[in-house]
């Protein structure tokens, strides 16, 4: 087959997608198939040529969109990747937009009676007005320590933990210049825990043995630096876990994929407290993909290669057309 591998785009996760891009390449290369990288810039150009793009696009088998974040793994990309009649891996708009949107995640989620991390979204005014945020935080039972996060994106761009008003002030300004929307979180004491999920060419969908985080004890919590320029971070899988938690976590996992709408695949994130039940922290709907992100580490300790994984998903993308 023709495949077309879309990497960069405009995103904070930028050089994240690049990496992932061409580990994709390599492995569509070594199972035999015509890899086509395609590259948009840091400003959002396709580095073609938007035209020249589209022919390109046109004349492959199937599309890998190996972007992170927003403007490739926000719908914007699937769309229009429907609109030209392209098949391509992974979920299709609406589960790729309310995927990477945190708090209709969890709005979604919630109504279904799946756990999520508690938390309050702060929009306009209460994005400069910190007393009005505090005020929203005590009527949702929130009280510090708390994380805030841009309302999307992922790989730590933009997190911080805040102890006070002041540093809270300081958490939301900063989120908001990635997101005009804001979540602010309850701080979770527990162990972290990533389910990998993947659907298979028959419609089957899979979890691959959990994966526990030990992010770097020099970072304050598993941000940025931690996740990609650490060589003191440890990811443990299978994670060691009771055989009741582990299918407690599988079957999440699962059900969040499915109530979501996701296809292809996806990584689903829970913090599981020492003393108490398992919630979802958040979903990626397109996760790292280098070869050392934890995607592809969970379905190897599944006995599946890097280069098998991304086999399932062109095939299913085909299957699926």
């Amino acid at each position: 087959m023709k495949v077309a591998v879309v990497m960069g785009g405009a995103s904070p996760e930028h050089q994240v997608s690049l990496a992932s891009g061409r580990g994709i390449a390599k492995a569509v290369s070594l199972l035999g198939h015509t890899a086509i990288p395609l590259v948009i810039d840091a400003e959002g150009n396709w580095v073609d040529g938007q035209h020249e793009a589209i022919e390109i696009l046109q004349a492959c088998d199937v599309t890998v969109p190996a972007l992170h974040g927003e403007g490739g793994e926000d719908g914007t990309l699937q769309g229009f990747l429907q609109h030209l009649k392209i098949p391509y891996v992974g979920s299709g708009v609406a589960a790729s937009a309310v995927g990477l949107v945190k708090h209709l995640t969890k709005a979604v989620l919630r109504a279904h009676g799946i756990a999520v991390t508690p938390g309050v979204t702060l929009a306009g005014p209460d994005l400069t007005d910190t007393e009005a945020a505090m005020r929203k935080l005590k009527a949702a039972g929130l009280d510090f320590p708390v994380f805030v996060k841009p309302g999307n994106g992922g790989s730590s761009f933009g997190v911080a933990r805040a102890t006070d008003l002041p540093a809270l002030s300081q958490a939301i300004a900063a989120a908001a210049v990635l997101d005009p929307h804001v979540l602010v979180e309850r701080e979770m004491v527990g162990r972290e825990i990533d389910l990998a999920v993947l659907e298979f060419p028959d419609g089957r969908i899979e979890a691959a043995p959990a994966l526990e985080i030990h992010s770097d004890p020099e970072q304050p919590f598993f941000n940025a630096t931690a996740k990609y320029d650490s060589s003191a971070t440890r990811f443990v899988v299978p994670a060691p876990l009771d055989p009741e938690t582990a299918e407690r976590l599988r079957r999440t996992a699962i059900e969040v994929f499915e109530v979501l709408g996701c296809e292809g695949l996806a990584r689903v994130d829970f913090f599981v407290p020492a003393d108490g039940e398992p919630v979802v922290n958040e979903i990626n709907t397109f996760p790292g993909f280098t070869p050392a992100s934890q995607f592809p580490r969970m379905w190897a300790a599944a006995g599946t290669s890097y280069a098998e994984v991304v086999d399932t998903l062109l095939r299913t993308a085909v299957a699926r057309g």
